[in-house]
């Protein structure tokens, strides 16, 4: 279509309607996105690239009322940058066309087609207390007919032929108005597989395993059911062989709000769990990560189409509807039994062992937005741009996690080899080696009993008043300031150090990383610091090379004399 056709938005005088049934931006075509809740809105975010670079196309959000967490819903709209017109005003004005992903509320009350999107994936949960109980609120006759009978949506965009089947069960005058199209969300996540590596490096993953805890909302929820489940298991497994996520529904952190929710979970997020932010971030975990833990919400079917091992920590009682995709997986998945059982359930599982239910609730994978399109623009009476609509790629999570400062060590030295596991020292007190804590991060009651006191070299100062060490100088200051201290270090880059202990000379430690296949991986160098540590207390004699097996893998160590350029790295704040 030429960009200077008579299809051009017509712009109007720019007056919106005062009652009068007026359009809202003139001649143009009026979309307005009704979002009930944080999660609706969301859903709706992922289907913008229907409209991309359609000049044609006006934009309107509003606000459906009645929702608890509709809060949420605000700062999600808000945060995004886009409009908000009050209920009152959107309903006065006339729209060409409303989109929703609940047909909860008073949606019947806005006069445009309405096209009715799903929240979620599978339709496997229903809502007690409101509805018709055991049916799904997202296919229930109670919320998809007004109260006149008459359907509520023009059309509904499902994900699956058999989601139409159930509709037609539960009500054939909606499903007579029903059409597949795939789930947009599933493609956005599809379309950024090819970005696994950089969200991992994103979120300091490395090599470890990435275990992902998705929770649903409600009292049958993982997050309810077991809230020290990610404390739990950061606390029984090594640090660096395992890296903790937790995806939580939208509607629970309204129910706790941010800051009660951050207090419920410091003891976790100081050991390194990462909490997603509840709009694409969740989705690009689901990427990175190595498999997930869930209770019955329909993230897991989400994971299943990633081909992730699925594991089942709680089964949805009375919510979880029996004969869905949800259920389905949840049955077959390996069921939760605690942080020693996650290795055995890792290995069991097979490559596409979920490919079937995967697909037995995703249809048209890949071209949601295609078809989504030609539905809406039909009902639009336009044509559709001539460029495609592609999904748009997930961005890379946001924030690094925090790194523990403080870890008790079990070191075990065998041979020329060390094997170290380290775990976050504020989460117990399991029997270790010895105590390592980061100099300048760590609580102070750790400094005075560690037996390894560590730092890590920072880059130039911004500043011009700057105090500063260099790192021989001090290693020594430190072991002079702790006299309980067994060894002070720097670490000075990913594969070199310098480690001074009480009683020796100081050595240079060069880490030569792993080669798996054609990829080199990385380690945390304080923890060959810990091996190093652990041998020197046992064999004062430093062999020239010794093995530090951290993550289940061998990192090659070479010990000797610090050179002038490590010996004298300036160390700022010191």
């Amino acid at each position: 279509m030429d960009s200077c056709s008579d299809g051009r938005r017509a712009t109007g005088d720019g007056r919106r309607a005062t009652g009068d049934g007026r359009r809202a931006t003139g001649d143009g075509r009026d979309v307005l996105f009704a979002a009930r809740s944080a999660i609706a809105l969301y859903r709706l975010l992922d289907i913008l690239s229907v409209f991309s670079g359609d000049a044609r196309i006006t934009r309107h959000f509003t606000l459906i009322p009645g929702s608890e967490f509709q809060v949420e819903a605000l700062a999600a709209i808000d945060a995004v940058g886009a409009r908000i017109l009050p209920w009152s005003q959107a309903r006065r004005l006339r729209f060409d066309l409303t989109l929703a992903a609940s047909p909860k509320g008073d949606l019947k009350l806005l006069s445009a087609p309405r096209v009715l999107v799903p929240h979620g994936a599978g339709f496997g949960k229903t809502i007690g207390g409101e509805g018709t109980p055991g049916v799904p609120s997202g296919l229930d006759p109670a919320f998809l007919h007004a109260p006149d009978g008459t359907v509520l949506a023009t059309r509904y965009a499902l994900a699956h032929p058999s989601q139409v089947t159930r509709l037609a069960a539960l009500s054939p005058q909606a499903a007579a108005h029903a059409t597949v199209v795939g789930d947009a969300t599933l493609d956005r996540i599809l379309a950024s597989r090819s970005r696994r590596d950089r969200y991992r490096a994103t979120l300091g993953t490395g090599d470890r395993t990435l275990v992902v805890l998705a929770s649903s909302w409600g009292p049958e929820s993982l997050f309810q059911r077991c809230p020290g489940l990610a404390a739990e298991l950061a606390a029984a497994l090594p640090h660096d062989a395992w890296q903790f996520a937790l995806l939580l529904h939208p509607n629970e952190r309204s129910r706790l709000g941010s800051f009660e929710l951050e207090e419920h979970l410091a003891p976790a997020r100081d050991a390194g769990l990462i909490l997603a932010e509840p709009y694409q971030e969740w989705a690009a975990l689901l990427v990175a990560a190595d498999t997930v833990i869930t209770d019955h919400g329909s993230t897991a079917l989400y994971a299943a189409a990633l081909d992730l091992p699925v594991i089942a920590a709680c089964h949805g009682g009375r919510e979880l509807l029996p004969g869905t995709p949800m259920a389905d997986l949840l049955a077959r998945s390996p069921r939760w039994e605690g942080p020693g059982s996650l290795p055995d359930a890792l290995a069991a599982h097979r490559p596409r062992e979920n490919a079937d239910i995967a697909d037995g609730a995703f249809a048209q994978q890949g071209h949601a937005l295609k078809l989504l399109r030609q539905e809406i623009y039909r009902l639009l009476q336009l044509p559709p741009p001539p460029l495609p609509a592609i999904p748009r790629l997930l961005p890379p999570p946001s924030a690094a996690p925090r790194t523990p400062t403080a870890f008790a060590v079990r070191a075990r030295p065998e041979g020329q080899q060390v094997y170290v596991e380290r775990f976050p020292a504020h989460l117990g007190d399991a029997p270790a080696h010895h105590l390592a804590a980061e100099h300048g991060s760590a609580d102070e009651r750790y400094l005075h009993s560690a037996g390894l006191l560590y730092r890590r070299a920072q880059g130039d100062s911004p500043f011009p008043h700057l105090a500063s060490r260099t790192a021989l100088d001090w290693t020594q200051h430190i072991l002079g300031e702790h006299p309980g201290c067994g060894a002070a270090a720097v670490v000075l880059s990913p594969s070199r150090c310098l480690i001074r202990p009480k009683a020796g000379a100081a050595l240079a430690v060069h880490i030569t990383p792993f080669r798996e296949g054609s990829r080199l991986v990385h380690t945390d160098p304080a923890a060959v610091l810990s091996a190093v540590y652990a041998w020197l207390r046992e064999r004062p004699d430093a062999p020239a090379t010794l093995t530090a097996v951290v993550g289940g893998r061998a990192f090659r160590v070479r010990l000797s004399p610090p050179d002038e350029e490590e010996a004298e790295h300036l160390l700022e704040s010191a």
